[in-house]
C-alpha cells in the first residue's frame, strides 16, 4: 500500500474510533456540529481555548483535538487542548451536576492540567481491543487521565510530548 493510502486508512480507522465511543451515533453527531458552531461563531479554536480557560500571558495553544475522556461514568466527548502551559479538556455538550444545595445544574465538564504537574505520559492501548489507544497522564498529586477516540494519536501525543520538554519544571 503507498504512503497516501496508508495515510487515509489511517485516518478512516481513527474516525471509525472515534464514533464508536460515543454511545448513539445521532448524539455524536449533534455535538460534533454543535462544536463546529461554537468555533464559527467564536472565531477559531484559539478563542474557543482562551474562553474556556484562564490563559497566562504568553501562554500559546498548540493543538486541538476532538477526542473523549475516559471517566467511571463512561467516556466524555470533547476538545483537548495542549498548550505551551498545560493541558486542558472540555466536553462538547454540558453535563448535569448536583450543586452542593442538591439542586441539578448543566455545566461542561473541564479538566485542566498544569504540565508542571504531569509526572508521566505515555501511549496505551486496550489489551482486548488493540486498535484502541488512549494517551495516559498521570498527575504528581496521583490523579490519572486516560484521552482516547482521536482522529490521530500519534500526533497528539507527539505535541504533548514536545510541550512537556519545553516546559519549565518545578
Amino acid at each position: 500500500m503507498n504512503k497516501l493510502g496508508k495515510k487515509a486508512e489511517n485516518l478512516a480507522h481513527g474516525v471509525r474510533e472515534h464514533v464508536r465511543l460515543g454511545h448513539n451515533i445521532t448524539e455524536t453527531v449533534k455535538g460534533k456540529l454543535s462544536l463546529g458552531a461554537q468555533i464559527l461563531q467564536v472565531g477559531s479554536l484559539e478563542k474557543v481555548f482562551k474562553n474556556l480557560f484562564s490563559v497566562s500571558k504568553g501562554e500559546k495553544l498548540l493543538k486541538a483535538s476532538q477526542c473523549y475522556l475516559s471517566t467511571t461514568a463512561g467516556p466524555i466527548a470533547g476538545l483537548l487542548f495542549i498548550s505551551t502551559n498545560k493541558i486542558s479538556f472540555c466536553s462538547e455538550r454540558s453535563i448535569k451536576f448536583a450543586s452542593p444545595n442538591g439542586e441539578l445544574i448543566r455545566r461542561h465538564y473541564k479538566v485542566s492540567i498544569p504540565l508542571k504537574k504531569i509526572k508521566t505520559f505515555d501511549l496505551s492501548e486496550n489489551v482486548r481491543k488493540q486498535s484502541t489507544k488512549y494517551i495516559e497522564i498521570s498527575t504528581s498529586d496521583n490523579f490519572d487521565f486516560w484521552f482516547m477516540g482521536f482522529f490521530n494519536h500519534h500526533k497528539s501525543f507527539k505535541c504533548l510530548r514536545q510541550a512537556f520538554a519545553k516546559a519549565p519544571k518545578n
